[in-house]
């Protein structure tokens, strides 16, 4: 496997969260060119109750240069309560930027991606939860109602469909995160669980779904449960959603982590993390504002650095205090769990505290002046 570069502006960006069946890494890919639109194709039914949609979407494979298409699934929500802000692509600093998606009390930013299924950029209005159960809306989910009965009908108008995948850039969706998605960013998160994890996988390992093979039309689009991409649960897409013409030369791409953005591992403990990443010195050739928003990364790291360290500081001291108990293995087991989900916790937090600095107050590059033509 190539060991890929870092450019500056991944280092703003380590926003996709993966996991395996104990835990879930923070890495950050970029792309220079945008993935296919996303492809046109039905919804399984749902296979039963607290199963929520998670839509598909392309993903990106480095050791294969291309784009691989992730089949939209039904998964049992990994906690009551709990819904599912699906990934996305952005375009920033001349790359595309991959965002993974999480579950949490409430549905964050994508991209503002109409993903359809209830996603349809803003929100998700395919069901929701009340007194523990979750309820389908009918109108734009595909459930039976012969073994599913917690339904109701809400007819979602004023919408335009389209099949672009990606925010930002030439061509792509121009949304910007709300107060309401400010708002999830800040809530508490649980990664992909191990069923999407191994779903990603298995799609990864996968021919037929790569871009190039497929041309934006994936043989399997949608499944009715994870990894089920065989038989009569497996939907493939009825049209791709739209021309899909990559560069001949693909590359160029950056990007961190194994597995195209999904490793497998992730530190337990605030000890174990790595450096906190500092940004190069910008140089817009505007010196106040370059000086401005260098001040703000320091603060933030500065700030960052402390929560590490406290962190950190209360860890050690449960630990100190299993030693002197004598704990069992059971709560040794259950310490560390929280560790790490504190630790998983920690990072996502630093991640979009940084995400929302660059977006908020990067300073731009300006554009080059214009040659005058010769006479």
């Amino acid at each position: 496997m190539r060991i890929p570069s870092i450019r500056a502006v991944v280092l703003f960006a380590f926003v996709v969260l993966a996991m395996s069946s104990a835990s879930f890494a923070q890495v950050g890919i970029s792309v220079s060119f945008g993935p296919p639109p996303l492809p046109v194709y039905e919804q399984p039914v749902c296979p039963g109750d607290g199963y929520i949609w998670t839509p598909g979407y392309w993903a990106w494979s480095d050791d294969d240069g291309d784009y691989y298409w992730v089949p939209g699934t039904w998964v049992l929500a990994p906690e009551v309560g709990y819904l599912w802000t699906p990934p996305y692509w952005g375009w920033a600093d001349g790359r595309f930027l991959f965002y993974e998606g999480y579950w949490g009390p409430l549905v964050g930013f994508y991209g503002g991606i109409d993903y359809g299924f209830g996603y349809f950029g803003e929100g998700f209005v395919g069901g929701r939860w009340d007194n523990g159960r979750f309820f389908y809306n009918r109108a734009v989910v595909n459930v039976n109602v012969t073994n599913i009965h917690n339904v109701y009908n809400e007819t979602i108008v004023n919408r335009t469909e389209n099949r672009v995948s990606y925010n930002g850039g030439n061509g792509g969706i121009n949304a910007r995160p709300s107060a309401r998605d400010e708002q999830a960013m800040r809530e508490r998160h649980i990664p992909p669980v191990s069923v999407q994890m191994q779903h990603i996988q298995a799609a990864r390992g996968n021919r037929e779904l790569r871009a190039s093979s497929n041309h934006g039309r994936p043989p399997i689009a949608a499944t009715a449960r994870p990894g089920a991409f065989r038989g009569r649960e497996a939907v493939a897409a009825r049209e791709a959603g739209g021309p899909y013409n990559p560069p001949a030369n693909r590359g160029g791409n950056h990007s961190r982590g194994e597995n195209g953005g999904h490793p497998a591992s992730n530190p337990t403990h605030a000890k174990d993390l790595p450096p906190i990443e500092r940004p190069g010195a910008p140089n817009t050739g505007n010196p106040k504002l370059d000086q401005r928003y260098q001040q703000q990364q320091q603060k933030l790291q500065q700030k960052q650095g402390q929560e590490r360290q406290k962190l950190q500081q209360r860890q050690e001291q449960e630990h100190q205090r299993l030693e002197q108990h004598k704990a069992n293995d059971a709560r040794r087991q259950q310490t560390e769990q929280r560790h790490q989900q504190q630790t998983q916790q920690m990072q996502e937090k630093h991640t979009q505290q940084q995400q929302r600095l660059q977006q908020r107050e990067a300073p731009r590059t300006p554009a080059p002046p214009k040659e005058k033509p010769h006479k």
